[in-house]
């Protein structure tokens, strides 16, 4: 088994829970961890014999493309993606993190992270 790590994708979204977030967007960052088996890839050197990460980040972005009031239903939603597009991975791990959210204050992030497994 390996992990393939997608880290520090970086997004302007529209999703939040206050109007004004919706209408105007910020910053998000995702990190994706798929757990699958590489075996066949490490002596085939061949792409068709893993998970492609492009094709993973192409639907991590179309997901991101989607509001969503709750970091909770992004991940999940990405998570489920993961796992019906790619039958190779076992496990998914999604981490979404709002960047500079409006919380009144100093702060660098708020992240939500699931896992998921077949």
């Amino acid at each position: 088994m390996a992990v393939i790590h997608l880290e520090e994708m970086r997004f302007y979204a529209f999703h939040g829970c206050f109007d004004e977030e919706r209408a105007t967007g910020t910053h998000f960052r995702v990190d994706a961890w798929l757990e699958t088996d590489t075996e066949k890839a490490q002596h085939s050197d061949c792409l068709d014999d893993t998970v492609n990460y492009l094709s993973v980040y192409q639907s991590i972005k179309k997901e991101m493309e989607q509001p969503s009031k709750l970091l909770e239903n992004v991940a999940e939603r990405m998570a489920s993606t993961i796992l019906n597009l790619y039958p190779a991975v076992d496990k998914v791990r999604i981490k979404v993190s709002k960047l500079n959210p409006p919380l009144g204050g100093q702060l660098g992030a708020v992240s939500v992270e699931i896992e998921k497994c077949r």
